[in-house]
């Protein structure tokens, strides 16, 4: 259950983050904010937004670290990170930026991801 859960922490975790990074240049697209809004006011901005992340991401490390209990090494904690960190960011600039496409270099990518899980879940 370890592992599940922090999976699911991760998620919503690196939701919030896609949003702090990147959900600025979506309020500029909805005119919500300006190029003109000074970068403090969009930084705080972002920042209030990765409170919410860190709130999810470090019980996920937690939880999901062996030494604590868990089931993941370090290394694993990061690349299972990475990987829904990209495949949440794909979904949001699928949905949130339609003029974005996808490529095929981009599903190659994708393919590589998981030979890196793979890769890391594999005994040395």
């Amino acid at each position: 259950m370890n592992g599940w859960l922090t999976v699911g922490l991760l998620v919503i975790s690196n939701i919030f983050m896609t949003f702090a990074w990147y959900g600025q240049l979506k309020l500029q697209q909805m005119k919500v904010i300006t190029s003109s809004t000074p970068l403090l006011v969009v930084i705080l901005m972002s920042w209030g937004i990765a409170l919410l992340e860190y709130l999810f991401m470090v019980p996920a490390n937690r939880y999901g670290f062996h030494e604590n209990g868990g089931a993941f090494s370090l290394m694993q904690l990061k690349v299972i990170q990475e990987v829904i960190s990209l495949l949440i960011f794909t979904v949001f600039t699928i949905v949130f930026f339609r003029g974005e496409a996808l490529h095929w270099n981009h599903f190659l990518a994708f393919c590589l991801l998981i030979v890196a899980v793979y890769l890391v879940f594999m005994d040395a």
